[in-house]
């Protein structure tokens, strides 16, 4: 079969491979499509993510879908918990410490053409529902899990300050929770566009510093009850702290290239806020699931540009000057 796997720093090739061989309580699966998520860019364009650096060539991809042998259209769960760590136990496994997780560090993902994986974390999709939005699953349940962290509550004034895939999935939850106002940012007048399409009350261009002042003018001067930073940006986690009100709530789930998020202090210590950390997501699949196939959420028009698997160098170089919403490989 035909992989892609990333040997160094924009240095993505093709490669023929033996078939995976599934063990036990594992399924084998025909990949269908992977998404290219900003966390496989980090890979790609920087080697890796925080302290996991690449150290063998990996085949990335965590966003995918797949057929079963018996013709069942699957979403997959790429995150491979142990199950028995005190994390595990509690309902968090997405704290795992002993997790594996496909396309990062030694564990390769799915930009193959087969992939045997654990049928545990296998959800059927029903008929209503393609490859591409099984892709969209994945960063639907990391959407889902950072509201749940921000306790989204109807009424709310929410800021979304990052306006990629998950950043327009988040402002979705917003606008179906009932948010009484959404304000979005983005530095891509395309994403600005998008934020206005899926329903921000007020979005507009970042200008490469904390625009506090229109956030302000827009909420009458009050600022924002929560705030998601979904950017990874020192510009935008300074925009997150300075525009959320007093014991107001930021939820930082961009990922920064540098390993690195300042805030001010002062500021921060002052208002009483509280400000969490998204790590990836928990038992999100059946509620994204359900969500997409009522259609109360809109994931299939996240997707602007497509790629055959051939053509994965090309689709990567494409996903990172950021001329799109979501990339999608085809199989």
């Amino acid at each position: 079969m035909r992989v892609a796997c990333l040997f160094a720093v924009n240095d993505l090739r093709l490669q023929e491979v033996e078939l995976p061989v599934p063990q036990s309580g594992e399924q084998l699966l025909q990949v269908r499509a992977v998404g290219i998520c900003g966390s496989d860019l980090h890979w790609f364009l920087e080697g890796g993510i925080g302290d996991a650096r690449l150290e063998r060539p990996l085949v990335l991809g965590h966003e995918f879908s797949g057929q079963t042998a018996s013709g069942q259209l699957v979403a997959v769960d790429p995150s491979l918990p142990c199950g028995q760590c005190e994390f595990c136990l509690k309902g968090n496994p997405n704290l795992c410490p002993h997790v594996r997780f496909a396309g990062h560090a030694d564990q390769d993902g799915g930009l193959r053409e087969y992939i045997a994986w654990d049928e545990r974390r296998l959800y059927p999709l029903p008929q209503s529902l393609t490859a591409e939005e099984g892709v969209l699953l994945e960063p639907l349940g990391v959407a889902l899990h950072a509201v749940g962290l921000g306790k989204l509550q109807s009424g709310m004034t929410v800021g979304v300050f990052g306006c990629g895939p998950i950043g327009l999935l988040i402002l979705q939850l917003a606008r179906l929770y009932g948010a009484g106002k959404i304000i979005a940012t983005d530095a891509l007048p395309h994403r600005v566009r998008a934020a206005e399409s899926f329903g921000a009350d007020q979005a507009y261009l970042s200008s490469g510093k904390p625009d506090v002042g229109l956030v302000m003018a827009n909420t009458a001067g009050r600022g924002v009850d929560l705030a998601f930073e979904v950017a990874g940006v020192p510009e935008t986690v300074d925009l997150s702290v300075a525009s959320v009100v007093p014991g107001g709530t930021v939820v930082l789930v961009g990922i920064p290239e540098d390993d690195s998020t300042t805030f001010s202090a002062s500021t921060a210590r002052r208002k009483g806020l509280t400000i969490k950390l998204a790590r990836r997501m928990q038992h999100s699949y059946p509620r994204a699931i359900d969500l997409v196939s009522r259609g109360l959420l809109d994931v299939r028009s996240l997707v602007t540009h497509r790629f055959p698997l051939q053509e994965a160098p090309y689709a990567f170089k494409a996903a990172s000057q950021r001329i799109g919403l979501k990339t999608i490989i085809e199989l």
